[in-house]
């Protein structure tokens, strides 16, 4: 994957190298000069310019990458600018780092939810999320084994959960279905909002659009989601 870095701090630089280590395209950006020397020989690209200032950002292959991660982690003013910009020229998946609980609370109104917090979160952890190409979102129960959720393939829709059960490839665990349902708000506006569907059975019958929450050994997700665009399911569970 292509993956852009704002932040060269201790945590930035980390994930640098961490993503580097496992195969991804890694492209750094820092206003200091001093710390794009130090990773400029052992990353694929390194640019030093100020993330603030949109004009830079002609230089940036933002709509080319595959994730973009905000790890400044000195200036709080600066990592928001950031994000916005960001988030206003490209649609672009962004992970960012948070530094107080108001700035989690000014990312999650941007639209951002991947946020990550490196007092608790370790750049290795980190890189193993981002590695499993193909899923939403991941929380990871040990170095082994992870909650995922990804998308049910095409193949799937329309069938009961009794029907997959031939399926048998993927050694994952169906724990539940995230389910797109229309409502209507006070105002009597539809909206479409994501529920989860509670405990399934072999009955359940997926539906288009369905996130399937699965559970299982990192490698089998990863070839789960290999050389997918869409998401694959490979479970025999199901």
């Amino acid at each position: 994957m292509k993956i852009i870095v704002f932040g060269l701090g201790n945590f930035g630089m980390s994930l640098c190298f961490s993503l580097t280590e496992t195969g991804n395209e890694v492209i750094a950006i820092d206003k200091q000069m001093d710390k794009i020397n130090l990773v400029k020989d052992k990353i694929s690209h390194a640019i030093c310019m100020d993330s603030t200032n949109e004009l830079a950002y002609d230089a940036v292959p933002l709509k080319d990458a595959d994730k973009v991660i905000v790890a400044i982690g000195e200036n709080e003013g600066a990592a928001i600018i950031t994000a916005a910009i960001i988030k206003k020229l490209c649609d672009v998946k962004i992970i960012s780092r948070a530094l107080s609980p108001i700035h989690d609370t000014v990312l999650e109104a941007m639209g951002i939810h991947s946020i990550v917090h490196p007092e608790q979160d370790s750049a290795d952890r980190l890189t193993k999320q981002i590695n499993f190409k193909s899923t939403l979102e991941n929380y990871q129960l040990d170095n082994n084994y992870t909650i995922s959720e990804v998308k049910a393939k095409k193949e799937f829709y329309g069938k009961t959960l009794h029907e997959l059960d031939s399926i048998d490839e993927y050694s994952l665990t169906l724990i539940t279905i995230i389910r797109e349902v229309e409502k209507k708000n006070l105002i009597g506006k539809k909206t479409i909002v994501k529920e989860t569907i509670g405990r399934t059975s072999p009955e359940t019958v997926i539906l288009n659009n369905d996130i399937l929450v699965v559970y299982g050994n990192n490698k089998d997700i990863e070839n789960y989601c290999m050389g997918e665009e869409e998401y694959d399911l490979r479970n025999k569970n199901i």
